[in-house]
């Protein structure tokens, strides 16, 4: 029965009846962290094999016989370049293969454009009021990037087809807007794939020459069904019909194929975007660890090697996706408690709760011993105005724990959607 249709002693009872539910499993000690999108250890034991893939007895040389245990190649041994430039569609002059954190790619990124320009424009820094376009509800990293530098956030929301771009091209007609953030693959949290006509649409629209859109791809191996994946157009090639290829930055990583810890990661763009990276690079570092490269290139080989890979990793996560769905709409489904998606890809499962509901719930669950993502963390400064949206990460717990997490999640959100109904 749908809370909003209960009368307040239906209420009354069914509040009691759920405060009796939590404090049953309270009473568990439970100690769980679903906090971030991280991948069990299921999950890891996949790639062990990689570690001894490098070692004595297979050499250290890349196939031009270039030491991988020396200095040099600042951009990245050919092979890794070769192999993210399959991942992007692009050609492997277009690719930087570095450490493994993608994150710390965009940063640097950002970080350059904020201190010398970008696109032979004068440094951001220098251009008096700086804003960034972020899609909502988004990811937390990419906006405390953006408030690190003092840059100003302005929300759009997100549609079934990616960000509203009508409100997209509207902001980014106005030159103090610098850029945009994307997670354009089953994004972060909400799972979607973006369009073909908003990709085009990016790719064509009018704005600054020192318009930057990060195309964070993160997701972009991580079909929860190989045989039915979703398709994203390449933006890049949809930016060069119309002679905008330096507003495309494109980042990804090994963090979730290989190790988080240990992986690799590529940035990509236009010639002249990966001259000005390298540049700085070679100032900054004499270089990335080219033993890893090596270790993932050889272990992997090619762009259908990493989708093959990519399978066990979809028959690891599907019933812990699955576990979380069912649990959400055999608990709350009909009760107007709150709406979900169901993602066909990527790390996460969006949850929108009744306005006012999401604070709440997470301080219940952090009590209780489950940890969540921080209510508001998928807006700037972790003010979601409705206090709805909440992030659930299937990935990291063992089964029968994401089970008994996704009991008390449903527990929580309907108690205190059912409270609030009760004023």
């Amino acid at each position: 029965m749908s809370l909003k249709e209960m009368t307040n002693e239906q209420l009354s009872a069914r509040v009691a009846e759920l405060s009796a539910a939590y404090e049953e499993i309270k009473a568990k000690g439970l100690k769980l962290d679903m906090s971030r999108g991280k991948p069990g250890a299921d999950q890891l034991d996949l790639t062990m094999e990689l570690l001894d893939s490098v070692n004595p007895r297979t050499g250290y040389k890349t196939k031009a016989g270039f030491d991988v245990r020396n200095y040099g190649l600042v951009d990245g041994i050919p092979e890794a370049k070769e192999l993210f430039a399959e991942v992007f569609e692009l050609k492997p002059e277009q690719v930087i293969v570095c450490g493994n954190s993608s994150l710390n790619l965009m940063f640097d990124y950002i970080s350059m454009a904020y201190s010398h320009g970008v696109g032979g424009c004068p440094p951001w820094s220098a251009q008096g009021s700086v804003k960034f376009i972020c899609p909502v509800p988004g990811y937390d990293r990419h906006f405390a990037v953006t408030e690190f530098f003092g840059i100003e956030m302005v929300t759009v929301p997100m549609t079934a087809e990616g960000p509203d771009m009508d409100e997209v091209e509207r902001l980014a007609s106005d030159p103090s807007f610098k850029g945009i953030w994307c997670v354009p693959m089953y994004s972060n949290p909400s799972g979607i794939t973006y369009s073909d006509e908003v990709v085009r649409r990016l790719a064509a629209m009018k704005c600054a020459p020192d318009f930057r859109i990060i195309w964070d791809n993160a997701y972009c191996l991580h079909h929860l069904n190989a045989d039915a994946p979703d398709k994203l157009l390449n933006l890049y090639t949809e930016a060069e019909k119309s002679g905008n290829g330096n507003r495309v930055v494109t980042v990804a990583s090994t963090s979730k194929v290989s190790f988080p810890g240990a992986g690799v990661a590529a940035i990509a763009g236009s010639p002249e975007t990966v001259e000005q990276i390298k540049k700085r690079m070679s100032i900054q570092t004499i270089g990335h660890d080219k033993i890893n490269m090596l270790r993932h290139t050889r272990y992997f080989e090619n762009l259908a090697g990493l989708k093959e890979h990519m399978k066990l990793h979809a028959a690891v996560l599907r019933p812990k996706f699955a576990a979380v769905l069912d649990c959400l709409q055999e608990r709350l489904g009909g009760k107007d408690a709150g709406q979900w998606n169901t993602p066909r890809g990527g790390y996460f499962v969006a949850v929108d709760l009744m306005e006012g509901c999401a604070a709440e719930t997470v301080r219940m669950l952090a009590e209780a011993g489950v940890v969540m993502t921080p209510a508001g963390a998928t807006y700037p400064h972790g003010n979601d105005p409705k206090d709805s949206n909440l992030r659930i990460a299937p990935t990291f717990p063992p089964a029968e724990e994401l089970e008994t997490a996704m009991e008390l999640f449903c527990v929580c959100a309907e108690l205190v959607c059912a409270k609030k109904l009760l004023g």
